[in-house]
């Protein structure tokens, strides 16, 4: 894949570097003031080290018990035995050292492990809303475990196998060296460069096949939740065969990339293997020679034997960690490209908080484009006196609902200013001025969670009473009663197990409970039937009362008390007025309340002639 990609989607090479990711890890290893957790890092670091020098000290109790059972002093029984009692109790020493070295350092890794994750979870919601819509949400969830899980892999692996291995193989080097000569040494050191020259060799080849692994799962993954996101419409259109065969696509690509993977790893492991084999015959059948020329004792011999194997199980096993750190590393290059996505909409440093002294709403010349060359809106300008209702009206793709985002701050204008109370949006934080503003959307998506979470998501400390109140606010109150397990009713996902009325409702008292000073209702009745539509909105007025509202609406009919009616087309307010006064204009607001009123009477026609059937 391309250097190109964007980081979030996991298909691309990382571009941080690995020394990059380290650096960004390393903080979360020794966090700022965290004494307790810094102390057990140095213990750990201590305990590691001793750990090594026993297990590499450990061969020579078991070389002088050889050496007295071959002397004339074995009939001296207690020394050997002695010797190779304190061989146990090394080896038990240095594998009880590393157990507790574990549990201290696993208190670090875990605090690491949350630190990013919650770290991650907090920036992926600061991200502007064009990052979140362009995103694939199984996708994101796959380059975040597959980060998480490679810290994990990175920090139990690297910090006590490949350093301490590494500690290990220069200790051993030097014995070979002082004990046994020059040439095992560089014997030695020869098998080892050649085993990790090969081993990182074959293993950066091999890196092309786990990324396209990593592609393809993500691929996968995404379009299975994408299918289950969307299993209406998969059954409204009876299109289970279609959706199964493009997810078996990306799984045969996954297939495919697998089996490289897997018979390139046969070939890393046979090659390490041969290696391995190889330095070990060779360097036997040195000491085994010079055993013969009475230049080492049978210990000797047997101490040679001891260190190899215990170098090399440790090395033998530094070939897979090696894989996998390395692929941790582009797992954990793929999370940290998360974090380093930057916010397209930031708080201005030192921004203060939104003062309201009333909630007047004020657009000055408003310009926008979600893309340069189509422009949204343009010079638009309108105020929503503190306490008044105005409506945006007009056609489809006007530009109605980009005022809502807008207001919200989830996008910068181009040109212009929207102020409340006189403050510039841009120059308060968002936190405050999204507390300001309630929200009751055309399309309500409830947590997959019982109904009371979802009111309660308004104001999480708010109390049961307050809840209730606002369920009965705003209509609710009875049919949640009706339910079996009444306020512990779980919604669903996205809240697909209520009607359309009912998540409207529940949105209501969500934003009842929010209580804001600005109201913003986004074409909140347009996709209910006329009757729902009479009683949502019979709620709503009730919650708009003497709040300041701004009411972007599809159905006219919805509109008709507002103190102010805009009418929106290509961008443009082409007019502005109360209903009647625009009525009598006889321009495309009329145009609009006409066709309504023809469409709804062909209904009701309709609805008459069905019910005579």
């Amino acid at each position: 894949m391309s250097q190109g990609t964007d980081k979030a989607s996991g298909n691309d090479p990382a571009t941080a570097g690995h020394w990059q990711v380290l650096r960004d890890l390393a903080p979360y290893l020794w966090p700022e003031g965290r004494y307790d957790l810094k102390w057990r890092v140095a213990v750990s670091l201590v305990l590691l080290v001793g750990a090594k020098l026993i297990t590499v000290y450990t061969p020579f109790f078991y070389k002088n018990a050889v050496d007295m059972m071959d002397s004339s002093a074995a009939q001296v029984v207690s020394v050997p035995l002695f010797m190779l009692a304190a061989y146990g109790v090394a080896r038990f020493s240095s594998v009880a050292l590393a157990q507790i070295r574990d549990g201290l350092f696993s208190r670090v890794s875990q605090n690491a492990l949350r630190s990013v994750a919650l770290k991650t979870f907090e920036h992926l919601h600061s991200l502007s809303m064009r990052f979140h819509l362009e995103r694939r949400t199984g996708n994101l969830s796959r380059v975040i475990e597959r980060g998480t899980r490679g810290i994990d892999f990175l920090l139990r692996f690297m910090i006590f196998n490949i350093v301490p291995t590494i500690f290990e193989l220069l200790l051993v080097t030097g014995i070979f060296w002082v004990h046994f000569g020059w040439s095992y040494m560089v014997g030695l050191l020869i098998a080892v460069i050649a085993y990790i020259s090969f081993s990182v060799s074959v293993t950066e080849w091999r890196t092309h096949f786990r990324r396209s692994m990593n592609a393809a799962d993500s691929k996968a993954n995404a379009r299975a939740v994408d299918s289950l996101l969307n299993y209406e419409t998969v059954k409204y259109f009876g299109n289970e065969a279609h959706e199964a065969a493009r997810y078996d696509r990306a799984l045969a690509g996954y297939q495919a990339s697998a089996i490289k993977s897997q018979t390139s790893l046969s070939l890393l492991n046979a090659g390490q293997a041969l290696i391995v084999n190889i330095t070990l015959a060779g360097m036997m059948v040195m000491a085994a020679m010079a055993h013969l020329d009475g230049k080492l004792t049978l210990g000797d011999v047997v101490l040679a034997n001891s260190l190899l194997i215990q170098l090399f199980v440790p090395l033998n096993l530094l070939g897979f960690v090696y894989r996998e750190i390395r692929q941790s590393l582009i797992d954990m290059e793929h999370l940290f490209g998360l974090l380093d996505q930057s916010r397209e909409v930031p708080d201005r440093p030192n921004a203060q908080p939104l003062v309201l002294s009333g909630a007047e709403i004020r657009f000055e010349d408003v310009s926008f484009a979600y893309d340069e060359r189509r422009q949204i809106l343009k010079n638009i300008s309108f105020v929503v006196p503190a306490g008044k209702t105005t409506a945006i009206v007009g056609p489809s793709g006007a530009g109605k609902s980009t005022l809502s985002r807008i207001l919200f701050r989830f996008y910068d204008i181009s040109a212009g200013r929207v102020l409340i109370d006189g403050q510039d949006i841009r120059e308060v934080s968002q936190k405050s001025l999204r507390q300001a503003i309630g929200i009751v959307p055309q399309d309500t998506v409830l947590f997959n969670d019982t109904i009371g979470y979802n009111i309660h998501y308004g104001r999480p400390d708010a109390s049961d009473d307050d809840v209730r109140r606002a369920a009965g606010l705003a209509a609710i109150s009875s049919f949640i009663a009706s339910l079996p397990d009444g306020y512990e009713t779980l919604v669903g996902e996205r809240g697909l197990k209520l009607s359309g009325g009912e998540k409207q409702r529940v949105a209501i008292a969500r934003t009842i409970l929010k209580n804001p000073a600005i109201l913003l209702l986004d074409e909140a009745t347009s996709a209910l039937d006329s009757k729902t539509e009479q009683e949502i909105k019979s709620a709503l007025d009730g919650v708009a009362r003497d709040r300041t509202t701004l009411m972007i609406a599809h159905r006219l009919s919805t509109v008709v008390n507002a103190d102010e009616i805009l009418v929106l087309e290509g961008g443009v307010i082409r007019e502005r007025g109360r209903h009647e006064a625009l009525l009598s204009a006889d321009g495309l607001y009329a145009a609009m309340w006409m066709r309504q009123q023809e469409n709804d009477n062909e209904d009701e026609i309709d609805v008459l002639s069905s019910s005579r059937l």
